[in-house]
């Protein structure tokens, strides 16, 4: 004998609503509107604090030379930058590899010419969570976090262009 169990309607309805609450609390990154994490990279060739940026719109990117989306989105983050650097965009370009020589020769051999550092202990990336790669942060002039992407992005794009020359 099959017994079949019918549940009353408001019992329905808040498993959905509760579901969908809990879908929706990740959607938004935790961080943004909010002042983005302040760090400082040294790497064998220069040291960056993100606070020293402050007044430019940054675009602070965490990247890996072995990670295929990364290389992708490289050339489009350099002419992005090069078309609004005039308007104060900066592209912040952090680096996770742990093996300086392959990272020297990515940026070398890809004319990789942001201002990118290497930071293999992965502090400044783990402030923001981040732990797949590429991973990019919109930071106003002001130092608040505008928004978030995930995977690669064509930073060409017009409403990409259009998003950071009004910030």
């Amino acid at each position: 004998m099959r017994r079949i169990f019918y549940y009353p309607a408001s019992i329905v309805c808040a498993l959905i609503l509760s579901t969908l609450c809990g879908c929706y609390s990740g959607t938004r990154p935790p961080r943004i509107g909010k002042a983005a994490p302040d760090f400082t990279v040294r790497d064998s060739e220069h040291a960056v604090t993100l606070s020293q940026l402050k007044g430019q719109v940054v675009v602070l990117n965490f990247w890996a030379t072995w990670c295929a989306p990364c290389v992708e989105e490289v050339p489009s983050l350099v002419r992005m930058q090069q078309r609004l650097k005039a308007k104060g965009v900066t592209v912040l370009a952090v680096s996770v590899d742990a093996d300086e020589k392959d990272y020297r020769r990515f940026v070398r051999d890809h004319s990789v010419n942001l201002l990118t550092v290497r930071d293999p202990d992965q502090k400044s990336n783990a402030l923001y969570g981040t732990s797949k790669f590429p991973e990019t942060y919109i930071i106003d002039r002001n130092g608040v976090v505008q928004r978030k992407f995930i995977g690669a992005v064509d930073w060409t794009e017009p409403e990409i262009i259009d998003f950071l020359g009004k910030l």
